[in-house]
């Protein structure tokens, strides 16, 4: 199917299931989940895909085996563009509107110190400093999991600890379920913050990789 926005009843889907989070909730709305949500989104995803290779959906369901948090449901449905593991675009729809990304949002320990010896290096540093002013600059919002104080083995006055602070590190932007969320609209907006991203993604494929380490 062509995609046409995300209807008023995807947003509503999900005021729903923040205000009562259950497998009845869920079970109750789940047409509305697969029609409104999930549909809507993969027909976004199909039509980004020629440009930026496979979009694949999350489950809606969350991890809860080593969490406090036990609801049963993501309050978000969210689809990512990988270039490598880990690293790639990412598009969410949720009650709060729409949030598009690009970056890097989980990495291994090979992966932290490839980064920061990379953020390190002049010939490498500079030009990701570059880019996050340049993308800062746009209107987006340099994101990740980062430390409070300074990593081990770089001082304070590192000219670029800021970034060296960072696990992880992607650019994105929220915007609010406004009337253009309903039309195709979302699509153009989404290319252009993607194509944005560009540089940043290639940058981190570059220089921080897939992980090495064995999986488990």
């Amino acid at each position: 199917m062509a995609f046409t926005g995300f209807p008023d009843e995807a947003f509503m889907f999900y005021e729903g299931l923040e205000a009562d989070n259950s497998k009845t909730y869920f079970a109750r709305h789940r047409d509305l989940y697969e029609e409104a949500v999930r549909a809507s989104m993969q027909a976004l995803a199909d039509e980004l895909e020629p440009e930026f290779g496979a979009v694949r959906l999350f489950r809606p369901y969350r991890d809860v085996r080593f969490s406090k948090d036990k609801s049963p449901y993501k309050t978000h449905q969210g689809a990512f563009a990988g270039r490598m593991p880990g690293i790639g675009y990412y598009v969410e729809v949720s009650a709060d509107g729409l949030f598009v990304a690009g970056g890097v949002y989980s990495t291994a320990s090979d992966q932290v110190a490839r980064y920061r010896a990379a953020v390190d290096e002049d010939i490498s540093g500079k030009p990701l400093a570059a880019l996050a002013e340049r993308l800062e600059a746009a209107g987006y919002e340099l994101m990740g999991d980062r430390l409070k104080t300074r990593p081990k083995g770089f001082g304070e006055d590192h000219p670029r600890i800021g970034l060296l602070r960072h696990r992880t590190l992607y650019a994105g932007v929220r915007w609010e379920p406004e009337p253009w969320v309903h039309t195709s609209e979302v699509r153009g907006r989404v290319e252009r913050a993607w194509r944005a991203f560009g540089p940043l993604v290639e940058w981190l494929c570059t220089h921080v990789r897939g992980s090495e380490l064995p999986r488990r």
